[in-house]
């Protein structure tokens, strides 16, 4: 699909400088309210990347993350979720972004275009034959994520790809597309916004998906959680007297013996 087309094409809504306040929130959240539909329709090919990360994750493979920009941010936010929210090691899920951390905060310049950093910034972070290789480009065409995840494929590691315009470059390279085709942006081209959501929505499915498949969560708890703060501790603590019928005094005490959710709860007859 051409950018007349897609996310590049203009927006549906001018003047917007001439505007009031409320005007423009209620045109920006028209627009977002059309995203749920949008991923619905993508579920088959999320359902697909999912059955095959959490394979290769069970046969001890790792997940990786690889965009720039904003793909690239919202990339590392899931991975970096994923270890307090799951209690998985923090290089089982990872995320890469063009031009490395300093691009998090600060966009460098031209790290986007280039075709071959990508798969080497995949090398340094240790991936390799198994693991899974997850592009997200809202345009689909992305040069840092087109060579990182070609050369992937070719090495022998699973890929998937993360876009927002239909039949793009990235889904001809990867073997579990995902397309959710967000259309013009409120402001044009401004790919934060729609298509950012969108691939938000979406990584939120595979890591949560991903993570019950591994047995990470226990009925609709977060029972391998990091306990690292007073509030994580009262909601593991909650947990335990949900799940096991204990009071608060006996259930906190068993969390700070035990460590974890799953442990007090496993000591307790109820793993």
């Amino acid at each position: 699909m051409s950018d007349l087309l897609g996310t590049e094409s203009s927006s549906r809504h001018d003047q917007l400088e001439e505007r009031s306040t409320r005007d423009l929130l209620e045109r920006i959240h028209s627009e977002d309210a059309t995203l749920s539909h949008l991923v619905y329709q993508a579920l088959p090919q999320i359902e697909a990347l999912v059955n095959a990360t959490i394979q290769h994750l069970k046969a001890g493979g790792r997940l990786f993350y690889i965009g720039a920009g904003t793909s690239g941010r919202l990339g590392i936010l899931d991975a970096s979720e994923c270890p307090p929210t799951y209690g998985v090691p923090h290089e089982l899920v990872t995320g890469i972004i063009a031009g490395g951390d300093g691009a998090i905060r600060k966009a460098v310049e031209g790290a986007e275009d280039d075709t071959h950093q990508g798969f080497l910034d995949l090398l340094d972070a240790g991936a390799s034959t198994g693991d899974v290789v997850v592009g997200i480009t809202a345009s689909g065409r992305t040069p840092y994520v087109l060579g990182a995840v070609q050369e992937a494929r070719k090495q022998g590691l699973i890929t998937g790809g993360i876009s927002c315009n239909s039949s793009s470059a990235l889904s001809q390279l990867v073997e579990y597309p995902i397309e959710v085709i967000t259309g013009p942006e409120f402001v044009t081209g401004s790919t934060r916004m729609k298509a950012g959501t969108a691939q938000k929505m979406v990584l939120n499915m595979l890591s949560t998906t991903t993570m019950i498949g591994l047995g990470r969560i226990k009925g609709n708890k977060m029972v391998d959680m990091q306990l690292t703060n007073n509030k994580l501790v009262e909601r593991g603590t909650r947990m335990i007297m949900q799940i096991s019928g204990l009071d608060h005094a006996t259930a906190q005490e068993a969390l700070h013996l035990h460590g974890s959710v799953r442990k007090a709860l496993i000591a307790y007859g109820h793993g």
